[in-house]
């Protein structure tokens, strides 16, 4: 038997079999925005158009709530002190952590205004914040308020 590579085997100018041939890659085609991106993007328009002129209305009482994300303690609490203040005063808008909140935070004020009530960098359990009865708070803010 004579001995036989696979170079030896190969015909002229074939390429080995296990070599792998690059395939021309197709060409990106740019879509068309379809009909319910624009539709999207009309909303956020006149969500934007809302908003201004809501900014524009100085009757309107802006509150501002901060409240930390580390704890749902000072969420349940921010959105107790929501529902009770748009249901207590009309025309009041009251707004959860229009920026990013700080650490250990929960803060309740009125935008450009006074601050009702400010607990900075509590520490856990949170005591100060949970020994707070809400229903008091909320009273408190209305009567400030009016």
């Amino acid at each position: 038997m004579d001995r036989r590579t696979r170079s030896e085997t190969q015909q002229n100018g074939a390429k080995a079999a296990g070599s792998v041939t690059k395939l021309a890659s197709p060409k990106k085609v740019k879509r068309k925005k379809s009909e319910v991106e624009t539709e999207t993007e009309s909303e956020k328009k006149t969500k934007k158009e809302e908003e201004e002129a809501e900014a524009e209305d100085s009757t309107k009482r802006k509150i501002v709530i901060e409240h930390c994300k580390q704890c749902n303690a000072f969420k349940t609490r921010a959105i107790q002190v929501k529902e009770g203040l748009e249901g207590a005063v009309p025309g009041v808008t009251v707004t959860l952590n229009p920026e990013k909140p700080r650490r250990g935070c929960f803060e309740i004020r009125e935008e450009g205004g006074q601050t009702f009530i400010s607990l900075l960098e509590m520490k856990r359990p949170f005591a100060p914040m949970k020994a707070l009865d809400m229903e008091e708070v909320i009273e408190d803010i209305i009567n400030k308020i009016k």
